[in-house]
Protein backbone atom coordinates (compact mmCIF):
# COMPACT_ATOMS: atom_id res chain seq x y z
CA UNK A 1 0.00 0.00 0.00
CA UNK A 2 1.38 3.21 -0.92
CA UNK A 3 0.31 5.72 1.60
CA UNK A 4 -0.75 5.92 5.17
CA UNK A 5 -3.06 8.81 6.28
CA UNK A 6 -7.06 8.26 6.88
CA UNK A 7 -7.91 6.27 4.07
CA UNK A 8 -4.42 3.71 4.65
CA UNK A 9 -5.58 3.33 7.88
CA UNK A 10 -9.41 1.99 6.55
CA UNK A 11 -8.35 -0.31 3.77
CA UNK A 12 -5.95 -1.37 6.45
CA UNK A 13 -8.83 -2.87 8.31
CA UNK A 14 -10.13 -4.01 5.16
CA UNK A 15 -6.86 -6.43 4.29
CA UNK A 16 -7.18 -7.65 7.64
CA UNK A 17 -10.63 -8.33 8.03
CA UNK A 18 -12.09 -9.88 4.63
CA UNK A 19 -9.78 -13.05 4.60
CA UNK A 20 -10.94 -13.83 8.24
CA UNK A 21 -14.91 -12.51 7.47
CA UNK A 22 -15.18 -14.10 3.93
CA UNK A 23 -13.70 -17.55 2.63
CA UNK A 24 -11.74 -15.85 -0.33
CA UNK A 25 -9.84 -18.05 -2.58
CA UNK A 26 -6.43 -15.99 -2.05
CA UNK A 27 -5.61 -15.08 0.80
CA UNK A 28 -3.86 -11.27 1.18
CA UNK A 29 -0.26 -10.95 2.28
CA UNK A 30 0.10 -7.06 4.31
CA UNK A 31 3.64 -7.11 2.94
CA UNK A 32 4.90 -3.17 2.46
CA UNK A 33 3.78 -0.07 3.79
CA UNK A 34 5.16 2.93 1.81
CA UNK A 35 5.73 6.54 3.01
CA UNK A 36 7.77 9.24 2.48
CA UNK A 37 8.67 9.62 6.21
CA UNK A 38 10.78 6.50 7.36
CA UNK A 39 9.60 6.82 11.02
CA UNK A 40 5.98 7.80 10.49
CA UNK A 41 5.48 4.88 8.29
CA UNK A 42 7.31 2.31 10.19
CA UNK A 43 4.87 3.54 12.70
CA UNK A 44 1.88 3.07 11.12
CA UNK A 45 3.18 -0.54 9.21
CA UNK A 46 3.48 -1.56 13.05
CA UNK A 47 0.02 -0.47 13.97
CA UNK A 48 -2.11 -1.94 10.88
CA UNK A 49 -0.41 -4.86 10.76
CA UNK A 50 1.75 -4.55 7.54
CA UNK A 51 5.29 -6.39 7.38
CA UNK A 52 7.73 -3.97 6.66
CA UNK A 53 8.05 0.08 5.72
CA UNK A 54 9.49 1.35 2.72
CA UNK A 55 10.10 5.31 1.44
CA UNK A 56 10.74 4.31 -2.57
CA UNK A 57 7.28 3.01 -4.29
CA UNK A 58 9.29 2.78 -7.45
CA UNK A 59 11.68 -0.02 -5.74
CA UNK A 60 8.74 -1.66 -4.29
CA UNK A 61 6.66 -2.23 -7.38
CA UNK A 62 9.70 -3.81 -8.79
CA UNK A 63 9.98 -6.36 -6.11
CA UNK A 64 8.99 -9.86 -7.52
CA UNK A 65 6.97 -10.84 -4.22
CA UNK A 66 4.62 -7.60 -4.27
CA UNK A 67 1.51 -8.54 -6.58
CA UNK A 68 -0.96 -6.56 -5.81
CA UNK A 69 -0.49 -2.03 -5.57
CA UNK A 70 -2.99 -0.51 -3.25
CA UNK A 71 -3.04 3.13 -3.79
CA UNK A 72 -4.09 5.69 -1.28
CA UNK A 73 -2.07 8.57 -1.77
CA UNK A 74 -3.84 12.26 -3.02
CA UNK A 75 -5.10 12.40 -6.02
CA UNK A 76 -2.13 14.69 -7.79
CA UNK A 77 0.03 11.02 -7.72
CA UNK A 78 -2.52 8.23 -8.84
CA UNK A 79 -2.04 8.16 -12.18
CA UNK A 80 2.02 7.93 -11.96
CA UNK A 81 2.01 5.44 -9.68
CA UNK A 82 -0.72 3.19 -11.22
CA UNK A 83 0.57 3.43 -14.54
CA UNK A 84 3.87 2.29 -13.18
CA UNK A 85 2.30 -0.53 -11.66
CA UNK A 86 0.26 -1.63 -14.24
CA UNK A 87 3.08 -1.76 -16.86
CA UNK A 88 5.12 -3.58 -14.10
CA UNK A 89 2.42 -6.49 -13.63
CA UNK A 90 0.71 -5.53 -10.51
CA UNK A 91 -3.03 -5.77 -9.98
CA UNK A 92 -3.81 -2.16 -8.91
CA UNK A 93 -6.38 -0.81 -6.47
CA UNK A 94 -6.49 2.70 -6.32
CA UNK A 95 -8.36 4.97 -3.98
CA UNK A 96 -11.33 7.89 -5.85
CA UNK A 97 -11.64 9.98 -7.59
CA UNK A 98 -9.45 8.13 -10.24
CA UNK A 99 -7.54 11.18 -11.19
CA UNK A 100 -6.99 14.90 -10.97
CA UNK A 101 -7.83 15.42 -14.37
CA UNK A 102 -9.54 13.87 -17.33
CA UNK A 103 -6.29 13.15 -19.73
CA UNK A 104 -5.13 11.44 -16.35
CA UNK A 105 -7.68 9.37 -15.94
CA UNK A 106 -7.85 8.49 -19.38
CA UNK A 107 -4.60 7.10 -19.13
CA UNK A 108 -5.06 5.39 -16.26
CA UNK A 109 -8.19 3.46 -18.52
CA UNK A 110 -5.63 2.86 -21.09
CA UNK A 111 -3.65 1.34 -18.82
CA UNK A 112 -5.73 -0.73 -17.40
CA UNK A 113 -7.11 -1.67 -20.14
CA UNK A 114 -3.73 -2.90 -21.55
CA UNK A 115 -2.93 -4.65 -18.41
CA UNK A 116 -6.09 -6.55 -18.55
CA UNK A 117 -5.42 -8.37 -21.82
CA UNK A 118 -2.46 -9.76 -19.49
CA UNK A 119 -4.36 -11.04 -16.82
CA UNK A 120 -3.74 -7.61 -14.89
CA UNK A 121 -6.92 -6.31 -12.96
CA UNK A 122 -7.47 -2.75 -11.83
CA UNK A 123 -10.26 -0.95 -9.77
CA UNK A 124 -10.98 1.84 -8.08
CA UNK A 125 -12.22 2.31 -4.60
CA UNK A 126 -15.66 3.73 -4.52
CA UNK A 127 -16.27 2.05 -1.63
CA UNK A 128 -20.09 3.31 -0.29
CA UNK A 129 -21.09 0.87 -3.44
CA UNK A 130 -19.82 -2.17 -0.63
CA UNK A 131 -22.51 -0.86 2.22
CA UNK A 132 -25.13 -3.74 2.14
CA UNK A 133 -27.92 -1.43 1.81
CA UNK A 134 -26.50 0.46 -1.42
CA UNK A 135 -26.06 -2.81 -3.07
CA UNK A 136 -29.54 -3.45 -2.25
CA UNK A 137 -31.01 -0.65 -2.99
CA UNK A 138 -29.24 -1.19 -6.71
CA UNK A 139 -30.13 -4.51 -6.71
CA UNK A 140 -33.79 -3.13 -5.90
CA UNK A 141 -34.06 -0.73 -8.88
CA UNK A 142 -33.22 -3.11 -11.16
CA UNK A 143 -35.73 -5.62 -10.43
CA UNK A 144 -38.08 -2.65 -11.06
CA UNK A 145 -39.43 -2.46 -7.88
CA UNK A 146 -39.97 1.23 -8.13
CA UNK A 147 -40.70 1.21 -11.59
CA UNK A 148 -39.29 3.63 -13.99
CA UNK A 149 -36.73 6.25 -12.47
CA UNK A 150 -38.20 9.95 -12.18
CA UNK A 151 -36.33 11.80 -9.92
CA UNK A 152 -32.81 11.41 -7.93
CA UNK A 153 -31.83 13.62 -5.30
CA UNK A 154 -27.82 13.28 -3.72
CA UNK A 155 -26.61 15.04 -1.26
CA UNK A 156 -22.98 14.60 0.79
CA UNK A 157 -22.57 16.76 3.74
CA UNK A 158 -19.87 17.55 6.34
CA UNK A 159 -18.62 20.42 8.37
CA UNK A 160 -15.19 19.52 9.30
CA UNK A 161 -13.87 22.84 7.26
CA UNK A 162 -16.98 25.17 8.65
CA UNK A 163 -14.02 26.58 11.12
CA UNK A 164 -12.18 29.53 9.10
CA UNK A 165 -9.26 28.78 11.29
CA UNK A 166 -8.74 24.88 10.35
CA UNK A 167 -5.87 24.42 8.93
CA UNK A 168 -4.72 23.91 5.54
CA UNK A 169 -4.55 20.35 4.00
CA UNK A 170 -3.41 19.07 1.47
CA UNK A 171 -7.62 18.81 0.22
CA UNK A 172 -7.51 22.36 -0.08
CA UNK A 173 -4.88 22.34 -2.51
CA UNK A 174 -6.13 22.06 -5.83
CA UNK A 175 -2.54 20.96 -7.56
CA UNK A 176 -2.67 17.94 -5.11
CA UNK A 177 -6.37 17.43 -5.04
CA UNK A 178 -7.64 18.73 -8.25
CA UNK A 179 -10.99 20.25 -6.38
CA UNK A 180 -12.73 20.72 -3.07
CA UNK A 181 -15.67 19.10 -2.39
CA UNK A 182 -16.73 18.31 -5.98
CA UNK A 183 -13.63 15.66 -5.77
CA UNK A 184 -13.73 14.31 -2.43
CA UNK A 185 -17.30 13.84 -1.43
CA UNK A 186 -19.35 15.03 -4.73
CA UNK A 187 -17.77 11.80 -6.63
CA UNK A 188 -19.35 9.16 -4.21
CA UNK A 189 -22.49 10.54 -4.85
CA UNK A 190 -21.92 11.09 -8.81
CA UNK A 191 -20.81 7.05 -9.15
CA UNK A 192 -23.60 6.04 -6.15
CA UNK A 193 -26.17 7.83 -8.31
CA UNK A 194 -24.87 6.31 -11.90
CA UNK A 195 -24.36 2.65 -9.73
CA UNK A 196 -28.32 2.71 -8.47
CA UNK A 197 -29.60 3.55 -11.47
CA UNK A 198 -27.14 1.69 -13.94
CA UNK A 199 -27.31 4.93 -15.68
CA UNK A 200 -24.16 7.72 -16.79
CA UNK A 201 -24.70 11.42 -16.63
CA UNK A 202 -25.19 13.49 -19.84
CA UNK A 203 -25.54 16.92 -19.02
CA UNK A 204 -24.69 19.26 -16.03
CA UNK A 205 -25.91 22.80 -14.88
CA UNK A 206 -23.48 23.55 -11.76
CA UNK A 207 -22.28 26.42 -9.37
CA UNK A 208 -19.38 25.82 -7.05
CA UNK A 209 -18.01 28.51 -4.36
CA UNK A 210 -15.02 28.70 -2.25
CA UNK A 211 -16.85 30.20 1.15
CA UNK A 212 -13.38 30.91 2.93
CA UNK A 213 -10.67 31.61 0.56
CA UNK A 214 -7.59 32.02 3.04
CA UNK A 215 -6.29 29.50 6.38
CA UNK A 216 -3.99 28.82 9.06
CA UNK A 217 -1.45 26.73 7.26
CA UNK A 218 -1.30 23.12 8.47
CA UNK A 219 0.72 21.86 11.81
CA UNK A 220 0.70 18.91 12.41
CA UNK A 221 -1.54 16.47 10.78
CA UNK A 222 -4.87 14.77 12.83
CA UNK A 223 -7.14 12.66 10.76
CA UNK A 224 -8.61 14.73 8.14
CA UNK A 225 -7.35 18.23 9.40
CA UNK A 226 -5.00 18.80 12.29
CA UNK A 227 -2.94 21.65 14.56
CA UNK A 228 -2.60 24.87 12.49
CA UNK A 229 0.39 26.46 12.29
CA UNK A 230 1.25 30.47 12.62
CA UNK A 231 1.15 31.42 9.07
CA UNK A 232 -1.90 31.28 6.37
CA UNK A 233 -2.27 29.78 3.41
CA UNK A 234 -4.77 30.21 0.31
CA UNK A 235 -7.38 27.72 -0.76
CA UNK A 236 -7.87 26.92 -4.17
CA UNK A 237 -10.61 24.40 -4.17
CA UNK A 238 -14.51 24.29 -3.80
CA UNK A 239 -15.85 24.95 -0.76
CA UNK A 240 -19.76 23.81 -2.23
CA UNK A 241 -20.52 22.37 -5.07
CA UNK A 242 -24.34 22.41 -6.58
CA UNK A 243 -25.13 20.91 -9.58
CA UNK A 244 -28.18 19.38 -11.45
CA UNK A 245 -27.93 16.47 -14.00
CA UNK A 246 -29.51 14.38 -16.39
CA UNK A 247 -29.27 11.10 -16.59
CA UNK A 248 -29.82 9.20 -20.13
CA UNK A 249 -33.31 8.69 -19.70
CA UNK A 250 -33.61 12.28 -19.59
CA UNK A 251 -34.02 12.24 -15.52
CA UNK A 252 -32.94 14.84 -13.54
CA UNK A 253 -30.85 14.24 -10.82
CA UNK A 254 -29.89 16.97 -7.96
CA UNK A 255 -26.37 16.77 -6.71
CA UNK A 256 -24.90 18.81 -3.35
CA UNK A 257 -21.33 18.32 -2.16
CA UNK A 258 -20.44 20.53 0.75
CA UNK A 259 -17.68 20.38 3.59
CA UNK A 260 -19.41 23.63 5.68
CA UNK A 261 -23.20 21.68 6.14
CA UNK A 262 -22.74 22.73 9.90
CA UNK A 263 -23.95 19.69 12.14
CA UNK A 264 -23.47 17.43 9.50
CA UNK A 265 -20.93 15.06 10.13
CA UNK A 266 -21.14 12.00 7.22
CA UNK A 267 -24.68 12.37 5.41
CA UNK A 268 -24.32 10.97 2.49
CA UNK A 269 -27.64 10.95 1.59
CA UNK A 270 -29.55 9.71 -1.48
CA UNK A 271 -33.52 9.08 -2.03
CA UNK A 272 -34.29 7.65 -5.89
CA UNK A 273 -37.78 8.35 -6.58
CA UNK A 274 -39.92 5.88 -9.58
CA UNK A 275 -43.64 5.98 -10.71
CA UNK A 276 -43.92 2.96 -8.76
CA UNK A 277 -42.25 3.75 -5.56
CA UNK A 278 -38.77 5.13 -3.74
CA UNK A 279 -35.72 4.05 -2.03
CA UNK A 280 -33.59 6.32 0.33
CA UNK A 281 -30.17 5.84 1.97
CA UNK A 282 -28.32 8.11 4.04
CA UNK A 283 -25.01 6.84 5.30
CA UNK A 284 -25.10 7.97 8.98
CA UNK A 285 -28.06 5.43 9.13
CA UNK A 286 -25.69 3.03 7.04
CA UNK A 287 -27.67 -0.42 7.94
CA UNK A 288 -31.10 0.90 7.05
CA UNK A 289 -32.32 1.23 3.48
CA UNK A 290 -36.23 2.96 2.97
CA UNK A 291 -38.64 1.49 0.76
CA UNK A 292 -41.93 3.06 -0.39
CA UNK A 293 -44.12 1.04 -2.30
CA UNK A 294 -46.33 2.94 -4.39
CA UNK A 295 -48.02 -0.26 -5.47
CA UNK A 296 -49.68 -1.16 -2.31
CA UNK A 297 -52.85 0.08 -1.52
CA UNK A 298 -53.73 3.97 -0.09
CA UNK A 299 -54.03 2.96 3.88
CA UNK A 300 -51.19 0.69 3.28
CA UNK A 301 -48.51 3.13 2.14
CA UNK A 302 -45.55 4.57 3.57
CA UNK A 303 -41.89 4.60 4.07
CA UNK A 304 -40.81 0.93 5.45
CA UNK A 305 -37.70 0.54 6.90
CA UNK A 306 -35.79 -2.43 5.84
CA UNK A 307 -32.97 -3.32 8.26
CA UNK A 308 -30.33 -4.54 6.35
CA UNK A 309 -28.50 -6.90 8.01
CA UNK A 310 -30.38 -10.37 7.24
CA UNK A 311 -27.72 -13.47 6.26
CA UNK A 312 -29.90 -12.73 2.63
CA UNK A 313 -28.76 -9.23 2.16
CA UNK A 314 -25.58 -8.73 -0.09
CA UNK A 315 -22.17 -9.01 2.17
CA UNK A 316 -24.38 -10.07 5.41
CA UNK A 317 -22.82 -13.94 4.83
CA UNK A 318 -19.31 -12.96 6.51
CA UNK A 319 -20.79 -11.07 9.80
CA UNK A 320 -23.24 -11.33 12.34
CA UNK A 321 -27.07 -12.65 13.06
CA UNK A 322 -29.89 -10.43 12.06
CA UNK A 323 -29.38 -7.14 13.72
CA UNK A 324 -26.07 -6.98 14.69
CA UNK A 325 -24.86 -3.49 13.03
CA UNK A 326 -22.00 -3.23 10.45
CA UNK A 327 -20.13 0.10 10.46
CA UNK A 328 -17.92 1.88 7.94
CA UNK A 329 -15.36 0.35 7.93
CA UNK A 330 -17.30 -2.82 6.68
CA UNK A 331 -17.63 -1.48 3.33
CA UNK A 332 -13.29 -1.98 2.91
CA UNK A 333 -13.52 -5.46 3.57
CA UNK A 334 -15.81 -5.84 1.39
CA UNK A 335 -13.74 -3.87 -1.34
CA UNK A 336 -11.15 -6.19 -0.24
CA UNK A 337 -12.93 -9.25 -0.50
CA UNK A 338 -14.74 -8.27 -4.71
CA UNK A 339 -10.91 -7.39 -5.13
CA UNK A 340 -9.55 -10.65 -4.45
CA UNK A 341 -12.27 -12.91 -5.56
CA UNK A 342 -11.68 -10.78 -9.44
CA UNK A 343 -8.59 -11.32 -9.70
CA UNK A 344 -8.87 -14.94 -8.81
CA UNK A 345 -11.53 -15.58 -11.41
CA UNK A 346 -9.82 -13.86 -14.13
CA UNK A 347 -12.07 -10.90 -14.37
CA UNK A 348 -12.38 -7.20 -14.32
CA UNK A 349 -13.93 -6.18 -11.23
CA UNK A 350 -16.34 -2.94 -10.58
CA UNK A 351 -15.85 -0.22 -10.48
CA UNK A 352 -13.28 -0.40 -13.02
CA UNK A 353 -11.06 2.63 -13.96
CA UNK A 354 -13.50 2.87 -16.88
CA UNK A 355 -15.95 3.91 -14.25
CA UNK A 356 -13.53 5.97 -13.01
CA UNK A 357 -13.00 7.56 -15.70
CA UNK A 358 -16.67 8.14 -16.42
CA UNK A 359 -17.00 9.76 -13.02
CA UNK A 360 -13.72 12.31 -13.94
CA UNK A 361 -15.55 12.91 -17.15
CA UNK A 362 -18.92 14.43 -14.93
CA UNK A 363 -16.61 16.02 -12.16
CA UNK A 364 -14.58 17.83 -15.08
CA UNK A 365 -18.14 18.79 -17.33
CA UNK A 366 -19.26 20.03 -13.24
CA UNK A 367 -16.33 22.79 -13.28
CA UNK A 368 -16.76 23.81 -17.35
CA UNK A 369 -20.38 24.69 -16.43
CA UNK A 370 -20.00 26.68 -13.17
CA UNK A 371 -16.87 28.59 -14.73
CA UNK A 372 -19.41 29.56 -17.38
CA UNK A 373 -22.48 30.38 -15.32
CA UNK A 374 -24.15 27.61 -15.13
CA UNK A 375 -24.43 26.65 -18.86
CA UNK A 376 -25.73 23.51 -19.65
CA UNK A 377 -22.71 21.28 -20.40
CA UNK A 378 -21.99 18.37 -22.07
CA UNK A 379 -19.83 15.62 -19.94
Amino acid sequence: MIGHGFMGAAHSVGWRQAPTAFDLPLRPRMAVLVGRDADKTAASARKWGWGEAATDWRAVIARDDIDVVDIVTPGDSHAEIAIAALAAGKHVLCEKPLANSVDEAEAMRQAAQDAAAQGIRAMVGFTYRRVPAVTLMRDMIAAGRIGTVRQVRASYRQDWLADPESPMTWRLDKDRAGSGALGDIGAHIVDMTQFVTGQALTHVSAALETIVSERPVLGEAIGLGGTAGTERGRVTVDDLALFVGRLESGTLASFEATRFATGRKNALDIEISGDAGALHWNLEDLNALEFYDATRPAVEQGFTRILVTEPEHPYLEGWWPAGHMLGYEHGFSHQAKDFVEAVAEGRDPHPSFADGLLVQRVLDAVERSASTGAVWTEV
